[in-house]
């Protein structure tokens, strides 16, 4: 449940990510202070006051109830995206002036020039930060405990209940988060050096 819903709110962050660098670095005012506001709440308010908004609060505006596991990753999605469009939009800032001016003078269009040539030289810039944000995600994950969602924790809860003894279930609890960190950390030393060398 734990990597269910950290791989899919990461997706959903990371797209929506990207759509909102692009609209920071673009020359449409209103989509660059819309993404900045987005930007602002979500950075600015609790991740479990979010996941509480959209699992308890949700329903009386939709009129239905959302379950557990889309809740965690629709807020959790939400959230990363926030902290993921900063991350993008200073690796898109980074990357040289001189390959968008290159690319403007061979009369690339924004879209086809964006995709080939600036995004994939921010990503390499930006992968340690991004890897950063999927480890925080992870960790973050632990709250969907408040709204009953089966995840590590709550397994914990529950076998600790159970068994009258709370610390064996969440040391072990503890240990399955730090090897599923660490497993995340090689995954991105790795990939890091595969891009380093396709340099």
């Amino acid at each position: 449940m734990t990597l269910k819903i950290v791989a899919l709110a990461a997706l959903l962050g990371f797209a929506l990510g990207i759509i909102l660098a692009l609209f920071k670095i673009g020359r449409i005012k209103v989509l660059t202070w819309l993404a900045n506001v987005y930007t602002s709440v979500f950075r600015g308010t609790p991740l479990v006051l979010q996941l509480m908004i959209i699992y308890f609060g949700m329903p009386q505006i939709i009129g239905f109830e959302i379950d557990a596991f889309p809740a965690a990753v629709i807020a959790f999605g939400l959230n990363s995206a926030a902290y993921i469009s900063e991350i993008i939009r200073a690796g898109i800032l980074a990357v040289d002036k001189g390959q968008r001016e290159a690319a403007m003078a061979l009369g690339i269009p924004y879209k086809p020039m964006m995709r080939d040539i600036i995004l994939p030289q921010a990503l390499k810039n930006i992968l340690p930060a991004l890897m950063n944000e999927f480890i925080t995600l992870t960790k973050e994950s632990a709250v969907v405990t408040v709204i009953g969602a089966m995840d590590i924790m709550r397994r914990a809860y529950i076998v600790g209940g159970d068994k009258y003894a709370f610390f064996e279930p969440l040391l072990i609890a503890g240990l399955i988060y730090y090897i599923l960190v660490m497993i995340l950390t090689l995954l991105g030393k790795a990939v890091e050096g595969r891009m380093r060398k396709s340099d």
